[in-house]
């Protein structure tokens, strides 16, 4: 039996109007090549770069937020390598002297580590066009701010890989420093995996790029893992290798052998001195900070949630914010959690839509959710009204103008009830021969004849009275 070891390289667009050492506008997304450069980003001679204190200060938060502890003093250094699309050839970034380290995140109860948290500028972008022989260059990305971090080999699974990515986005949408969306390159992942028998010491790690979404990367990682096990059964031995994913295929692919750290050739950035981080600047930004996903999800289990729900909900930005202003309109927490965990989630994926792009209020969530918990209406009501209420109508005003609220009278329902026992007679038969779950057929046939207003508990304890069997 083998076990897949997993560490991952996290990098993140920051939210600043301009990049990281120059003032070139950093809002280039969708824009003509190469209109967003100057002789800083594009790395021309006798150019002096300046720190963007924005940058720093959300490199700093992000690390709080992160548990990290965040030195006195913090260095750039250039980190050496020839890519077509790094202009300098070498990239400023941060090496002994990072921005936080040693930090934590908790995800589902298991504690991750975090390496390092550091600031660096991003490479610029090929374009390979379909059939030709050349590649082309927009440099508008290259120098924009990033932050990089690096996990320990903590994580067990791909499935874990995933919720960490989604955990940590979550955090840096919540702190407003990235928008932190896979689909413009704004969040990118590499991961470094290996296989090991329990107990073993840690086998030959390959390392994944190319990963464009959180998806990709537990596919990606489900892969690569089986590859390896693979190599190992057969006797054969894993090589350290720099892999591709390839998406459409499913599989990964080699891009290059490994460089090690010292193939950077790392030196202390000669043009920017170190940076003295006080604990008033520590202090400063830590009273900027909202509150994390981690300070949610307590307060959410402290008004009643479970802790499984209370997680999904703390750390999906746009959910939280339904949930703390419906349980504001008084609707039950618990209840609440589990209508927006599974029913608002699973109608909004199967639309494709975000919360924004309907006409959901807090106020018509929280009435639903009351209306069922109360017992005014049935589940199934409910549900069914859902959709309508997604769009923006009023439950409240639903259930009054359809007579949908939940039958509770015994007697209303004691002759539907003995209509569909005399219509099925051979179901009655099993339900007393012993087979009781037969019995659902004929619950579910009075919940359609009154349009899913009666009682479910209430029609079950007719049915088993009058065919004279336990409920």
């Amino acid at each position: 039996m083998y076990e897949p070891v997993i560490g991952l390289e996290v990098h993140l667009h920051l939210k600043t109007k301009t990049k990281m050492f120059c003032s070139c506008s950093a809002d280039y997304f969708g824009a003509a090549p190469n209109t967003h450069v100057c002789p800083v980003c594009l790395g021309l001679p006798g150019v002096l770069p300046v720190p963007n204190a924005q940058a720093i200060d959300y490199g700093i938060m992000f690390a709080l937020a992160l548990g990290c502890e965040v030195p006195e003093w913090t260095q750039f250094h250039r980190k050496h390598y020839f890519y077509p699309d790094m202009p300098k050839n070498y990239q400023i970034s941060q090496y002994d002297r990072p921005i936080g380290a040693r930090g934590v995140l908790e995800v589902a109860g298991e504690r991750i580590g975090i390496t390092r948290v550091h600031l660096e500028e991003d490479a610029g972008k090929s374009l390979h066009p379909a059939g030709e022989g050349h590649t082309l260059l927009d440099f508008n990305r290259a120098g924009s701010p990033l932050i990089e971090l690096v996990t320990e080999p903590d994580i067990k699974s791909p499935e874990q890989a995933r919720l960490f990515l989604n955990h940590l986005r979550a955090i840096a949408q919540t702190l407003g420093i990235s928008d932190a969306n896979p689909e413009e390159g704004k969040m990118r992942a590499d991961v470094n995996v290996s296989v090991r028998r329990p107990g073993e010491p840690l086998g030959t790690k390959v390392e994944i790029k190319n990963l464009n979404s959180f998806r990709s990367v537990q596919k990606a990682l489900e892969y690569e893992i089986e590859r390896q096990i693979k190599i190992l059964k057969k006797g054969g031995k894993v090589e350290q290798a720099t892999l591709g994913w390839d998406e459409n295929a499913g599989r990964t692919y080699l891009m290059r052998t490994k460089e090690g750290e010292a193939d950077y050739r790392y030196m202390p950035e000669p043009d920017i001195p170190m940076l003295h981080v006080t604990k008033e600047w520590k202090a400063r930004v830590r009273a900027a900070m909202p509150e994390l996903p981690a300070e949610k999800k307590r307060r959410y289990q402290e008004a009643g949630v479970k802790a499984y729900d209370a997680e999904i909900l703390a750390y999906d930005r746009e959910l939280s914010g339904l949930f703390d202003a419906a349980l504001a309109a008084g609707a039950p927490a618990q209840a609440l959690a589990n209508w927006l965990n599974a029913d608002v989630r699973g109608w909004l994926a199967a639309g494709e839509k975000t919360v924004a792009e309907t006409g959901l209020t807090p106020e018509h969530l929280a009435a639903l959710v009351k209306l069922a918990d109360e017992g005014k209406i049935t589940s199934r009501v409910a549900k069914e009204l859902l959709p309508e209420v997604m769009e923006g109508a009023d439950p409240v005003v639903l259930v009054k103008e359809r007579g949908l609220e939940a039958v509770s009278d015994e007697g209303a329902l004691a002759q539907i009830v003995d209509e569909v026992i005399a219509a099925n007679p051979a179901v009655v038969e099993q339900i007393r021969a012993g087979k009781t779950k037969a019995i659902n057929a004929l619950l579910g046939q009075v919940m359609k004849a009154t349009r899913g207003t009666a009682r479910p508990d209430l029609v079950r304890k007719l049915l088993a009275e009058k065919i004279g069997v336990e409920a």
